[in-house]
């Protein structure tokens, strides 16, 4: 029983969020006064900037619900884009440009644990396969409180979640506090969670925590560590 449980809560849970070789298409959004856009804030304010020099980059993905905890670990060098993932009693090595099918079943776990502690870099690096909308006086939907949003939705072809909508909520220094996820681009949210326990890594802005308090479901972030060349 306690493994049917486990499948069927993390079908809820693990939405893998994000595209990992967009197709390229022409933006029609407008840069901000700075000549930048909002997306590029929001990854700029998370130290993106940054990323080019990281050699690797180690995290575990922790979920607890009631009395049942999860966890699995991963290794990137994202120089080589190598992934080693460890879960349990197994450990799997693989190359992300090169992927058999066991390596595929695996890579979409890590793409879902990587988008909970990088969304803001996601932003960057699936930025033709969206389209944008930015909106200056928003709600939060967790805390009520006023905020910035941002509005991402993927091209309805290719990835993991074509045409799914995401809408990140921030205030004016950009560090995403709140979110939520809307499957097919549907009016009402299916997740929404908070993005806090901020810690500053080798110049990386990462949100440890994430509350998602409809569900009494807590995601977390053990064993960080960043290293550069």
């Amino acid at each position: 029983m306690k493994t049917y449980y486990i499948v069927g809560l993390f079908a809820i849970l693990f939405f893998t969020s994000c595209k990992t070789e967009p197709k390229q298409k022409e933006e029609t959004q407008e840069a901000t006064e700075t000549d930048k856009s909002v997306p590029e804030l929001i990854a700029e304010a998370h130290g993106f900037e940054n990323w080019s020099a990281v050699k690797e980059i180690t995290f575990t993905f922790n979920v607890d619900r009631d009395s049942m905890h999860f966890e699995r670990s991963w290794d990137w060098k994202p120089k080589s884009n190598t992934v080693t993932a460890i879960s349990g009693p197994d450990t799997l090595t693989y190359n992300r440009n090169s992927m058999d099918s066991i390596a595929l079943k695996t890579n979409s776990g890590f793409i879902n644990d990587r988008y909970w502690l990088m969304a803001p870099f996601n932003l960057m690096w699936d930025s033709g396969n969206y389209t944008y909308e930015h909106t200056a006086e928003a709600t939060a939907p967790i805390s009520k409180e006023p905020m910035q949003k941002l509005t991402i939705v993927y091209a309805n072809e290719g990835g993991y979640t074509p045409g799914d909508a995401y809408d990140f909520y921030f205030k004016d220094d950009y560090i995403i506090r709140e979110w939520a996820y809307r499957k097919s681009d549907q009016e009402e949210p299916n997740l929404v969670s908070t993005w806090e326990d901020y810690v500053e890594m080798q110049g990386l802005q990462l949100a440890k925590q994430h509350n998602r308090p409809e569900g009494g479901t807590n995601l977390y972030f053990t064993g960080l560590t960043v290293s550069k060349e």
